[in-house]
């Protein structure tokens, strides 16, 4: 990137211009990541100071049996394979009751698309996992699992959220986005639901008054224009709805674990390279320049290791989650090394080494706790980088 250009997108970034498409191509094709690092950090330091928010969640898949066969997925199973499973809902309940220690305040809830579940067993499950769990916020289901419903119930979408939020639904989940240009997306993905019924549900979801998250499955066989349409799309709805509080970029995960019992489920892997963490870096920096209207950028620790996670509290990132004991989709993939589990104190820890003043959240990110950041009084304590 030359001198010029460089200079111009400092001006327009610190004046609060909003950035272009040829904008976010000219970050992505920049080779100075500390540059971009650098001023991503401005942004978020300007919209959340030096804190980094998390919450204390679990993950229940209630089934893992799913009609599509997403190319990049190793959590779906068929009816009858020997490790498909669907859990009776009392046994979903009696499962997060197990979890609910350590003052739990979010149970996050993505299952396969079940084809022979009916759909009442899905409203049901939120009203007796919330009867249980009373205090516990309850974030489910993807706007393709929402999709899925439309079909097998005969209701719209709007009806299914009115039932779903009557039986305590806080918020979607932000899955089922990966990438949404079709190009890319007609290579990668195996069901129904693309960028026309995912923003119809979640606008409809942002009518009714709920907060959801976005998200971006990257590093596979995508490139940096699709990631920025992508963004671009979202930013766009958010200026209509102002409905997401967050954006999660995912990391696409090979399939290591699954290739021992001699099925490769993901399919992409052979022609594709796991985004390196200079990747990943380079994208959360360019996707939070680039969506100026959304308030947070989350690090899903388990998609990039706890590492790469705190090194992108530096690229604008500033939302770890979460204390996830399990999370199914992504351990059923990779066997990098991330770990099945983190709690809050490690947590605490992760931030703290970061440099930053952790912050505990709710679902709808208002403010639990706020706890003391780095000691300043040690030499060695870690800072964040003035800005």
């Amino acid at each position: 990137m030359d001198v010029g250009l460089k200079r111009d997108l400092e001006d327009k970034v610190r004046a609060g211009e909003r950035l272009t498409r040829e904008d976010g191509i000219a970050l992505y094709e920049s080779d100075d990541l500390a540059w971009l690092g650098g001023l991503a950090h401005e942004v978020r330091t300007r919209k959340n100071g030096d804190v980094v928010h998390f919450n204390v969640n679990r993950h229940l898949n209630m089934t893992n049996v799913c009609t599509a066969s997403c190319a990049y997925c190793s959590f779906q199973r068929k009816p009858g394979e020997k490790d498909a499973y669907t859990m009776r809902i009392e046994e979903a309940v009696k499962l997060a009751k197990a979890m609910e220690g350590e003052n739990l305040t979010e149970l996050h809830i993505v299952n396969g698309l079940h084809p022979n579940l009916p759909w009442r067993y899905y409203p049901r499950s939120l009203r007796e996992l919330k009867a249980a769990l009373p205090n516990v916020s309850l974030k489910a289901f993807t706007a393709t699992e929402i999709h899925h419903f439309e079909t097998i119930s005969g209701l719209s979408a709007s009806e299914i959220l009115d039932e779903l939020i009557d039986a305590g639904l806080e918020s979607l989940t932000g899955g089922g986005a990966e990438i949404f240009d079709w190009e890319v997306r007609q290579h990668i993905v195996d069901h129904r639901t693309h960028w026309e019924d995912w923003s119809r549900i979640h606008r409809l979801a942002h009518e009714k008054g709920l907060k959801t998250p976005c998200t971006m499955l990257y590093g596979h066989i995508e490139e940096p224009r699709h990631r920025v349409d992508h963004v671009l799309r979202l930013r766009e709805l958010q200026d209509e709805t102002g409905g997401f509080q967050v954006f999660i970029p995912l990391r696409y995960q090979h399939d290591f674990v699954d290739m021992k019992d001699g099925k490769v489920r993901n399919r992409l892997q052979a022609q594709t390279q796991m985004a390196t963490g200079a990747e990943a870096l380079k994208t959360f920096a360019v996707s939070r320049l680039l969506f100026d209207n959304v308030p947070h950028v989350k690090v899903f620790w388990v998609m990039h290791g706890v590492q790469t996670a705190q090194l992108a509290l530096q690229h604008g990132a500033d939302d770890m989650d979460g204390s996830v004991v399990e999370y199914k989709i992504t351990h059923d993939a990779d066997n990098y090394g991330t770990p099945n589990k983190l709690t809050r104190e490690d947590l605490l820890d992760l931030i703290r080494d970061a440099g930053f003043r952790p912050v505990e959240r709710n679902t709808r990110y208002e403010i639990i706790r706020e706890y003391d950041g780095p000691d300043a009084a040690r030499r060695e304590s870690p800072q964040p980088m003035r800005v």
